[in-house]
C-alpha cells in the first residue's frame, strides 16, 4: 500500500527484464514473486495506469473501516444514516471504477447512473427500515436497538447489486474479452458477461456480510460486560477493533471466492 513510486519502477522494470531474459544475475523467484505483488496490488492490470492509494484493494480496510464504524453507530439519526450510507457508496464507487474491468471501456455516464442508483437504494432502504423498526410497537427499546444496527447489511448489499447492474448492464448485450490461454483475444462473449457479472454480484454481497452483521453480534455480547458497562467510553474504540478483523476478514474471504480469471466452457 505504502510502497514509494521509485520501488514501483523497479517492480515494474524487474519483470519486464524476466520477460525479455535480460534478468540481472542473483535475482531470486523471492525477488520476482515480490516485485508481481507490488505491481500487481497498484498498476491496473488491463490500463497498467497507477491506482490512487485509497482505492487500491489493499487500502480497502484502512480506508473502508472508518466508514463501517460510522454505518453501525446506535440510534442513528435520518441525517447521520443518509451521511453514511453515501459516503459508504461513494467510496465503493470509488474503489469499483478504479479496479473495474477496462477490456470494455463504458462512457462517464454508466458509472454516474450506476452511482447514484446505489446512493438512492442504499439511502432509502436504510432509511425506511429505520422506519419501520421505530413504528415497530411490539419491540422493546434494547430489541429495536439490536435490529436496528442489522439495518446496514440489507441497505448496503442491495445498493451493491443495484451498482453492478446499472454500471456494467451493457457488457450483458455486447459482451466482454475471452483469452485464450496464451492470453490473446479470441473475441467478445456475452455469456461470459453474464458469468463475470454473477461473480461480481455474489462477491458484493458476501463482501459486507461479515463486516455489517458480525459486528452488531459481537458488540451486543461485549457490551453487556461489567468492562464496558463501568466504562461507556470505550465502546467506540472497541466497536472499531471488532469492526477492522471483521472486515480484515472478509475482504480475502470475498476476493477468495472467484478468480481474476475465470473460464467459461465452450
Amino acid at each position: 500500500l505504502f510502497h514509494l513510486q521509485s520501488r514501483l519502477k523497479e517492480a515494474v522494470q524487474l519483470l519486464e527484464d524476466y520477460k525479455h531474459g535480460t534478468l540481472p544475475p542473483g535475482v531470486t523467484n523471492k525477488e520476482l514473486w515480490g516485485a508481481q505483488k507490488i505491481k500487481q496490488a497498484i498498476i491496473h492490470p488491463d490500463t497498467n495506469e497507477t491506482i490512487f492509494m485509497p482505492f487500491r484493494m489493499s487500502g480497502y480496510i484502512p480506508f473502508g473501516t472508518p466508514i463501517v464504524v460510522g454505518l453501525l453507530l446506535p440510534n442513528q439519526t435520518l441525517a447521520s444514516t443518509v451521511f453514511w450510507q453515501w459516503l459508504n457508496q461513494s467510496h465503493n464507487a470509488c474503489v469499483n471504477y478504479a479496479n473495474r474491468n477496462a477490456t470494455k471501456p463504458s462512457p462517464t455516464s454508466k458509472f454516474i447512473q450506476g452511482y447514484l442508483g446505489a446512493v438512492i437504494s442504499a439511502v432509502s432502504i436504510a432509511v425506511g427500515l429505520n422506519v419501520l423498526v421505530q413504528r415497530a410497537n411490539k419491540f422493546t427499546p434494547a430489541t429495536r436497538l439490536l435490529i436496528q444496527r442489522f439495518v446496514p447489511f440489507p441497505a448496503v448489499a442491495s445498493a451493491n447489486i443495484c451498482n453492478v447492474v446499472l454500471m456494467r448492464h451493457t457488457e450483458l448485450e455486447e459482451g466482454i474479452d475471452v483469452l485464450d490461454n496464451n492470453g490473446n483475444i479470441v473475441g467478445s462473449s456475452r455469456i461470459a458477461a453474464k458469468h463475470a457479472l454473477l461473480e461480481t454480484a455474489l462477491t458484493r454481497v458476501v463482501l459486507p456480510m461479515p463486516i455489517l452483521v458480525l459486528p452488531p453480534i459481537i458488540m451486543s455480547i461485549l457490551e453487556k460486560t461489567s468492562l464496558l458497562r463501568s466504562r461507556p467510553r470505550m465502546i467506540l474504540p472497541v466497536q472499531s477493533l471488532v469492526c477492522l478483523a471483521a472486515f480484515g476478514l472478509a475482504l480475502p474471504l470475498a476476493i477468495s471466492l472467484f478468480p481474476q480469471m475465470s473460464e467459461v466452457s465452450t
